[in-house]
Order: structure tokens, then C-alpha cells, then sequence
């Protein structure tokens, strides 16, 4: 990484495949943070799309004042690319897919100018805008989805935030190396690593609670895509494992339970008749009913409790991603375990 001097400034990171109407939104809306940046400011977008994207993202670049960037595909190293080819001293990092409030520049280039130079960044909450569709309606309840998005509303430091309201010093993140350019998934845990390393290098991160980025509820309303996102995440936590041990945890995999109750159910198979092969559907399904009460807390009304059940059922695709990783990893003593959590809440 460079240890060049940059000049006082900030530059946004934009990473984006496809998803053209988003990405055309947010950069609408971080045009008019522009506008109100108390320091020079620039917008990178970072592509690879399909030429047909491309062109519409060159385009709108042209026309909100952004710079085009043809990169990877992993994320990572989309982003690092972006440092790479910025001007200034900040890095605001957001997602194509969200949209920026006005003040979020002025925000954040005011707490980082402000604060001691162990901070090493701000992070602010993201909350999925509000749909009306089926999907959204139960993955609303989603802690996998959703906790890390809005943790910096409750809490005054995170050990790591998303990258979708994420500014860092550039001297801190060059100092650690940047995001991971390669990794088992082309997009998850890029950020919680850049965090851990920011935080083991002596580096905090920084809370403005009122500074919220919107996020595209397409997200949440296609049940297909909230489960390729719970499983990518369920695969990136047992990668970030293997890179840092020190962080994990014992954990109980659903899937690993299901897999020992298949194998019993079968053995049992001549004394039950056939019965005991029900086993494994068994143990998902209590897991999935065990998580769905503590999503629910206090609410025990008939429609919590069905929303919260097909919430827990849908989440289990993140233990599943986990499984599958294990094996993938040939790491088979990952089967029991997980990332500790960060930041208790």
C-alpha cells in the first residue's frame, strides 16, 4: 500500500456490478452530499459489468460527476482499487445499492478531523427501506440480515462496520493492508476483516448514530436473494475463521446437528420403520422454532410468531453455507464453530 502524502479531502468508493437504476440513485443522492462537503471531495465507482452497464454506468458517471473505474469482481478488490486511484486523505466507503443523506460527507469529515488519530473511522447505521412485499415483511425480523446494518444507532464504537456507511482514514487503512483482493466468496467479510485488523492494530472506530444510509429494499424482497446472502454470509464467517482463529467460538451448526441426527435416524431405521429417518427435518425445525422465540421477544401475537418461524427457517441457509464451507476449507472442526460476535449489544 502507499505511505504517499494525499491531499486533505474525500473520496467515496463505489463498487457495482449490474444494478443500474440503483447505482444511478445513489449517485443522485451523493452528488448532493458533494455539494455540501466541507472539504474537496470525489466519487469513484468501481465496475464490471457487462458492456451493456457499463456504458449506462459511464454515462451517469459523466452526468453526476464521478469517476469511472473498470475493476475485478471480487469486491475487495474493487475497493482497494478505489483507494488506490483516490486523491484524499478520507475514504467514505457505500454500496450501489443504497442511497447517502446530504450531510454524510460533512458528517463524517467532521468527526474524523475532529477525533484523536488512534480513530480510525465512523461508521453510521443503515436501515433497508420499507417494502410491502411478502419477503420483506418476514425478513424484517432477521438478525443475520439486519443487525450489522443498524449497530451503530445502539453503540458509541464497533469492533467493525458495513461497508455501506463505512469512512476511514486512508493512513489506517493502508497501514493494514486495505480489504482482502481474494477470498472464498466473491462478496462477504471483506469488511468485518478490514474492521479486525483496524481494531487489532490499535484503531476505533467511531459511531454517528444519526447519520443513516438507506438501503434498496430489493434486498429483502426476493426470497431468492436473501437466501444466496445468507448462505454467501454463512461460507465468508468460516473463511474469516481460518484468517482469524482468535475469533472464533464454539457454535452450534443446525446442519451439523441435523447431519448426526440423520446418521442415528438411520441406524435406528429396523426398530422405528422408517420413522426415525424423520430426524434430521426434526432437528431443523426445532432449531428453526428455538431462534424464531428470541427473534420475537416479548411479542407473542399468531402473525410474530409465523413471521418469526419462516424468518428462522430462511436463516438456517446461513448455517448451511457455514457447513458447506468446512468441507470446502477441508477445516471438518469448523462444523463447531462460528465468529464470535464484536460488539455485544
Amino acid at each position: 500500500m502507499s505511505t504517499v502524502e494525499h491531499e486533505r479531502g474525500i473520496s467515496v468508493v463505489v463498487p457495482v456490478k449490474g444494478r443500474v437504476p440503483q447505482m444511478r440513485a445513489q449517485l443522485a443522492s451523493l452528488r448532493a452530499a458533494m455539494d455540501r462537503s466541507p472539504e474537496p471531495a470525489e466519487v469513484l465507482v468501481v465496475d464490471d459489468s457487462e458492456p451493456a452497464d457499463a456504458a449506462s454506468h459511464q454515462l451517469n458517471c459523466r452526468e453526476f460527476g464521478a469517476r469511472y473505474v473498470t475493476g475485478p469482481r471480487h469486491v475487495g478488490a474493487k475497493r482497494n482499487l478505489g483507494v488506490a486511484q483516490a486523491r484524499y486523505d478520507l475514504i467514505l466507503f457505500t454500496d450501489s445499492d443504497c442511497r447517502v443523506p446530504p450531510e454524510i460527507l460533512e458528517r463524517h469529515v467532521k468527526t474524523l478531523r475532529g477525533a484523536d488519530p488512534s480513530v480510525g473511522g465512523v461508521a453510521g447505521p443503515t436501515f433497508v427501506e420499507h417494502s410491502e412485499a411478502p419477503t420483506y415483511r418476514f425478513m424484517r425480523w432477521s438478525k443475520l440480515l439486519n443487525d450489522d446494518l443498524e449497530r451503530p444507532r445502539r453503540r458509541a464504537t464497533v469492533t467493525w462496520a458495513t461497508t455501506t456507511n463505512l469512512a476511514v482514514r486512508r493512513k489506517a487503512f493502508e497501514e493494514v493492508g486495505g480489504f482482502p483482493s481474494e477470498s472464498l466468496t466473491i462478496v462477504g467479510g471483506e469488511d468485518v476483516d478490514l474492521g479486525i485488523k483496524m481494531s487489532d492494530a490499535g484503531y476505533t472506530t467511531v459511531c454517528d448514530p444519526e447519520t443513516v444510509v438507506i438501503h434498496d429494499h430489493a434486498s429483502t424482497d426476493s426470497l431468492a436473494t436473501a437466501c444466496r446472502r445468507l448462505f454467501t454470509y454463512g461460507r465468508s464467517e468460516q473463511w474469516l475463521c481460518t484468517i482469524h482463529p482468535s475469533h472464533r467460538r464454539p457454535v452450534l451448526n443446525a446442519f451439523t446437528l441435523a447431519t448426526a441426527a440423520a446418521a442415528v435416524g438411520i441406524v435406528l431405521v429396523p426398530r422405528t420403520g422408517g420413522r426415525s429417518l424423520l430426524a434430521a427435518p426434526m432437528a431443523l425445525g426445532l432449531v428453526a422454532g428455538a431462534r424464531a422465540r428470541r427473534l420475537r421477544g416479548t411479542d407473542r401475537s399468531a402473525r410474530a410468531a409465523a413471521e418469526t418461524f419462516a424468518c428462522a427457517s430462511v436463516d438456517l441457509l446461513f448455517d448451511l453455507g457455514g457447513f458447506v464451507a468446512a468441507f470446502e476449507l477441508r477445516r471438518p472442526g469448523m462444523l463447531f464453530t462460528g465468529l464470535r460476535p464484536a460488539d455485544a449489544d
